[in-house]
């Protein structure tokens, strides 16, 4: 799998034919590595509805037919702005993706939409191919980011850190600790002046006392797991 990281939260899977967009805010996002137009996602998936995440879904999904796939009150918004290939799954349910799956996880935070929608934010454990990845979302620190990682190796942890919104650094440790993954990739940093943090300084916390492996990429860099 390539994971290729475009800025904030939003990552881009690809394994083989299937390219899974995670969290596509792209377009207002001054981090980012491309243009909306710049990307033909198979699958879009969402870990929550605030406009930092959500992004370019709409258009996105209507350009390339993309399936979506979110939270139930938040795929029924999108589907009332007229995208019809979507898919609800709730926490803990599971969604088959060619080679692979998906499945929500909790995160704790909060969620409403632009539109003023109400839901439940999630985090997303995808599988594709031989590799495994969970995108924590947006999440503070709590015991049960332990428990994807009971069921499924991780082979890639997506993980915020920039503070404020979600947990800073210093609590990302220790979620590095509790998900247990090989590789962490920082997230939802830097983006604006309240999520700034320093990225090596959490690579070094966590690789001096976890057995895991941080990757910091810039936006538009890429992994190969």
């Amino acid at each position: 799998m390539e994971i290729r990281f475009l800025g904030h939260s939003c990552f881009e899977l690809t394994e083989g034919d299937t390219r899974v967009l995670i969290d596509p805010f792209l377009t207002g996002n001054p981090k980012a590595a491309v243009a909306a137009a710049d990307v033909e996602p198979t699958h879009i998936l969402l870990t929550h509805g605030h406009g930092d995440h959500l992004g370019d879904t709409v258009e996105l999904a209507k350009r390339t037919g993309a399936l979506v796939v979110g939270q139930p009150e938040l795929v029924g918004e999108i589907s009332g702005d007229g995208v019809e290939n979507v898919a609800d799954p709730n926490l803990g349910g599971t969604l088959e993706l060619p080679g692979g799956w998906v499945r929500l996880v909790p995160a704790w935070h909060t969620a409403v939409t632009p539109a003023g929608t109400p839901h439940t934010p999630a985090g997303l454990v995808v599988r594709l191919g031989e590799t495994t990845v969970y995108h924590l979302g947006d999440t503070c620190l709590f015991s049960d980011l332990a428990l994807p990682g009971k069921r499924d190796k991780l082979d890639v942890a997506l993980m915020c850190i920039g503070g404020h919104y979600t947990m800073d650094r210093h609590d990302a440790v220790t979620a590095a600790e509790l998900v247990g993954a090989d590789t962490v990739i920082p997230c939802h940093y830097d983006t604006f002046p309240p999520i700034e943090t320093d990225a090596q300084a959490f690579k070094a916390d966590v690789e001096a006392r976890t057995s895991s492996k941080v990757v910091v990429l810039e936006p538009g860099g890429t992994h190969s797991a």
